[in-house]
């Protein structure tokens, strides 16, 4: 079987190609994805994201122990169905900074300063309350406030951010980052609307597209340096080699497209050898350059049962789960996350580094509540604040444990490892700690809890590596770029390779100043202009 072009990863990215590249109906398209079409009830409900993780939908991966995280192994959601992350992430769409789109058009990547991205973010959206030259109207991809529940502890944790000299800030997607808002979602009529929904389901009827679901990549096949097709494993062990008479295109995320780049012979010829793999192109860079945001909690329980915890005993799960079917209001027409604040620690004046992710959720004081486990929570609520490291220094890699594809990647971010990021994490905790003193939460505040020790940085210190995780935001490991470290060009093609682009947020040189959901989206709208040219 031949197609024009094989996607490979039915992620954010994937789905937004899928759609743009069947556009034309003379283009035979296929679209692989490792895991199943998006059944599960919980991807649909925004509040069942809660319920999401370490099920079938999910990869399910963790680093290696982390040196200076208390040799923790961290957890790493990825999504493993029809929308990837985007169908298992918290809706959050955050642009990032624009400054960060001109560092990378600095880093000579032609056509990816920040004026030249805007019109793909644009291009994807329709924003139903903001309408400016910063945001799109016609676009597939449904970006919203939360307009069906909001716990009054929110509005406290923005006058709280103000109190302590944070600016309000009614769109932190414009010109201006810095400051306290309202979150803006990837929600639609009280539904999750992922890249599935937005992007792949308007485009299935199309005869030439094609979806392959439970099927997984072995190798891009390589012959005389041109990607000409895959070899995929479908059923059990059943393998099956699909040719591309134009062009493949990895979009199977951070961890796994640099792992069916290997798995392909295309990196380090030294570590594919380790592996048992003949190097076909030797491309130093590939894995290399892994970047995530990190965050922990400063939790205050409430004297109130107005937040989220209390809807998680069996009775009030079932009451929500009533109104919200019936009425499509309530709870869980949210997720956890209500509010976002962005801001600069004295090191970095010039632009944010550091961001609050703000929830109606306390987590305990004893770690033994698991973030991503929602059976581990109690029951009494509270609300925390998440000090988030947006720029860290710290970098990693991604590597292969074997030539068995069924093998998960080695991972290992390296999180820590520049003693700036701890400095910097440490800053931005003191400041949440005083937002969560601030007299605007007075009326609602019963305690702080954690950390449990403000009395010294060390002990601040301790308790951001004990509770520390990462916000699965990987990015970077087939860099954009021209050095002899970068994997892709500007275009996003395969260096030495025809035939063969990276599209997600793995080429991205440097991580984005917040969530990397929306940037994936753009970049798959630039990338699918560069195919299509």
């Amino acid at each position: 079987m031949t197609y024009d072009y094989i996607i490979i990863g039915a992620g954010s990215a994937g789905c937004v190609l899928a759609n743009r590249l069947s556009e034309n109906p003379n283009h035979k398209v296929l679209l692989i994805e490792a895991g199943g079409p998006d059944k599960k009830m919980e991807i649909h409900i925004p509040a069942g994201y809660a319920k999401l993780h370490r099920t079938e939908v999910d990869w399910g991966y963790y680093t290696e122990p982390q040196a200076h995280v208390l040799n923790r192994r961290i957890y790493l959601p990825r999504g493993k169905t029809l929308g990837g992350c985007s169908s298992t992430n918290a809706m959050a769409y955050v642009r990032g900074n624009k400054e960060d789109y001109n560092d990378w058009a600095d880093m000579g990547n032609e056509g990816w300063s920040y004026e030249e991205i805007l019109p793909y973010f644009k291009k994807s959206e329709h924003n139903e309350q903001i309408n400016n030259i910063f945001h799109g109207q016609n676009g597939p991809l449904n970006v919203t406030f939360a307009k069906h529940y909001k716990t009054p502890f929110t509005d406290a944790f923005v006058q709280a951010c103000v109190e302590k000299g944070f600016s309000e800030n009614k769109d932190y997607n414009s010109d201006k980052q810095e400051g306290v808002s309202l979150m803006q979602f990837t929600i639609k009529d009280a539904k999750r609307h992922s890249a599935a929904t937005a992007f792949l389901k308007p485009a299935m009827s199309r005869p030439n597209l094609m979806v392959y679901t439970n099927t997984l990549v072995k190798q891009v096949l390589i012959e005389n340096d041109r990607a000409v097709g895959v070899e995929v494993i479908r059923g059990r062990n059943n393998t099956e080699k699909i040719l591309a008479s134009k062009e493949v295109i990895l979009s199977a995320g951070s961890f796994n497209s640099p792992q069916i780049l290997m798995l392909s012979g295309v990196g380090d010829k030294d570590e594919l050898k380790k592996a048992g793999i003949a190097c076909k192109v030797e491309l130093p860079g590939v894995g290399k350059n892994l970047q995530d945001h990190l965050f922990m909690g400063v939790t205050a329980l409430s004297r109130q049962q107005f937040g989220q915890n209390h809807h998680l005993s069996k009775w009030n799960q079932a009451k929500a789960l009533a109104k919200y079917l019936f009425t499509k209001k309530g709870i869980l027409t949210i997720g956890p996350l209500e509010a976002t604040a962005f801001g600069m620690t004295d090191d970095s004046p010039d632009r944010v580094n550091y961001q609050f992710h703000y929830a109606s959720v306390q987590n305990g004081d004893d770690y033994t509540v698991d973030m991503y486990d929602i059976t581990t929570y109690p029951l009494n609520d509270g609300f925390t604040v998440l000090p988030t490291l947006l720029r860290p220094k710290s970098r990693g890699y991604v590597g292969i444990r074997s030539n068995n594809p069924l093998d998960a990647p080695l991972i290992q971010p390296n999180f820590l490892s520049e003693e700036q990021d701890s400095i910097t994490l440490l800053k931005a905790t003191k400041k949440a700690i005083e937002v969560m003193n601030a007299k605007a939460f007075d009326v609602y505040r019963d305690r702080l809890i954690t950390p449990p020790d403000q009395s010294s940085d060390e002990a601040i210190l301790l308790h951001i590596k004990k509770q520390l995780e990462t916000v699965y935001h990987p990015v970077g490991t087939c860099k954009m770029g021209n050095d002899e470290m970068a994997v892709v060009d500007d275009q996003l093609r395969v260096k030495n390779i025809e035939g063969l682009r990276v599209i997600d947020a793995s080429i991205m040189p440097t991580i984005v100043s917040g969530n990397t959901n929306a940037p994936v989206y753009m970049i798959a709208e630039k990338g699918a202009d560069l195919v299509l040219k």
